[in-house]
């Protein structure tokens, strides 16, 4: 089963794995990754505005080099856009495969390139108004040791 879905509305990640991994039959393992809105540091909101012709479609390319990359048989990407606050999910990934290994690697693989290669933009809103928030350095070295 392979499931990408792009939402400008809040979503229970609960609710998708059970239906994802009784889609997949015969698993071994399942690996799943659910990203929420940080708390503290005065952060009241975030946003996420993207650009439409590419998010979706990058989205399934990054699901095209994980399926290529390692043995699966099924992965669930839900990514989040819109106006977000503390506490709601931004990002769901699950991999199924018949060994745990490669169903965990595939959930890192495709959070390392979503963080910091995606089509995203992000903001924080915090007391003093909005910043803009850029990948960090560790995010852009733990997405290139995926290359080859």
């Amino acid at each position: 089963m392979r499931d990408v879905r792009l939402l400008d509305q809040p979503f229970n990640p609960g609710a998708l794995i059970g239906p994802f991994t009784n889609a997949n039959p015969g698993l071994g393992g399942v690996c799943t990754f659910v990203g929420e809105v940080r708390g503290g540091n005065g952060i009241e909101a975030l946003e996420l505005t993207h650009y439409e012709p590419l998010t979706l479609s990058g989205m399934n390319e990054l699901a095209d080099d994980a399926y290529a990359r390692f043995d699966l048989m099924g992965l669930l990407m839900v990514h989040r856009a819109g106006l977000m606050h503390p506490g709601e999910p931004i990002v769901c990934v699950s991999a199924a495969s018949k060994h745990r290994r490669d169903a965990i690697n595939a959930v890192d693989f495709c959070m390392d390139h979503l963080k910091s290669a995606a089509w995203f933009w992000k903001r924080e809103k915090r007391g003093d108004g909005w910043h803009w928030i850029e990948p960090r350095e560790e995010d852009y070295s733990d997405r290139d040791r995926w290359s080859d």
